[in-house]
């Protein structure tokens, strides 16, 4: 477990706004995980966030996710109360005690954690958002949402959760399609889409904090129609097809790849075979470039900024070495 006792942020003003938002967050009792995924009709175009930056995640802590009337202090707050010791209620109940703006009313949280190594969640739904408004909690996870087409939103997320098997990033993005309709969050329905932006990130016990082994988002524009979950489904879908490769069925004596790291040229080497497309995937699963048909073992690998890739060596017919 690995996070700073202190989140500090610097702003001169409070970074507030409304969302229309679904969102949820849970905890992993056998593996650890804690993870967030959300969605919202905010045009997030020009605001410099992130498209997850309503959820925090604390490496074998917990996770929390803020949204409503959205205040940077109140989320600061509810980090700082997470890694004081406080259980996922204590931080609701502080919360609405000590609004930064005096109005709890506005706000809503969904807070995961765990406690003597068991998950425990708690929700809150101000009565002064707007309707469709409320939140469903289990064991070990919060759903919530605001200006909705109705309780079926939610429902559908959590039935989706519940009834999917698999990685906690497996329910999570399937809890996110449970919401993929028309208007799901009412707003977006001119634009024929659930929302406008969507995110899914999870953090592994000893990730470090603000840097989970999962982030992936989408951020779309109003009148774009696009859907940013089934947009985040693809890129979801291509982050774990990298990362389900079993590094069993490759044999080091077949491929190597040198320097690693590199900061220049990448050279490769599969004995006796030669690949078809190369493509170069960062860590949220997007691709940076591929090539078709390669001259040659050596890939230049100048453009791209320092972090961690992966690299997808397929054959003629689209298999992956």
């Amino acid at each position: 477990m690995k996070y700073l006792a202190t989140i500090f942020l610097l702003a001169l003003t409070a970074s507030l706004f409304s969302q229309d938002t679904f969102s949820i967050v849970a905890a992993d009792p056998e593996t650890g995980e804690v993870g967030s995924a959300g969605a919202s009709c905010v045009d997030l175009n020009g605001f410099g966030l992130d498209a997850d930056f309503l959820g925090q995640l604390f490496p074998g802590l917990g996770a929390i996710n803020t949204q409503a009337w959205y205040s940077q202090f109140n989320q600061l707050n509810a980090a700082n109360r997470l890694l004081a010791g406080d259980t996922p209620q204590e931080v609701i109940d502080w919360l609405v005690s000590n609004d930064v703006g005096s109005n709890p009313g506005l706000r809503q949280y969904g807070v995961v954690a765990f406690v003597e190594e068991a998950p425990q969640a708690a929700a809150h739904t101000g009565s002064s958002t707007d309707d469709w408004k409320g939140h469903l909690v289990g064991d070990n996870y919060a759903i919530q949402g605001n200006i909705l087409l109705g309780a079926s939103v939610l429902d559908s997320m959590e039935a989706n959760f519940l009834n999917t098997s698999g990685s906690l990033s497996d329910k999570l993005m399937a809890a996110l399609q449970g919401a993929n309709l028309v208007g799901a969050d009412a707003r977006c329905a001119i634009n024929g889409t659930s929302s406008l932006f969507a995110f899914l990130k999870v953090a592994q016990p000893d990730d470090e904090q603000e840097e989970p082994s999962l982030v992936l988002g989408v951020i779309t524009a109003d009148g774009d129609g696009v859907e940013p979950i089934d947009s985040l489904q693809t890129l979801y879908d291509e982050w774990t097809l990298v990362n389900t490769i079993s590094p069993t069925t490759i044999k080091s004596s077949e491929v190597s790849v040198y320097p690693n790291p590199a900061s220049d040229v990448l050279n490769f080497h599969l004995e006796g075979k030669v690949p078809a497309s190369i493509e170069v995937i960062n860590r949220e699963g997007k691709l940076m470039f591929k090539i078709t048909r390669p001259e040659s073992n050596s890939l230049s690998v100048k453009g791209l900024t320092s972090g961690v890739y992966f690299l997808k060596l397929k054959d003629q017919k689209g298999q992956i070495f």
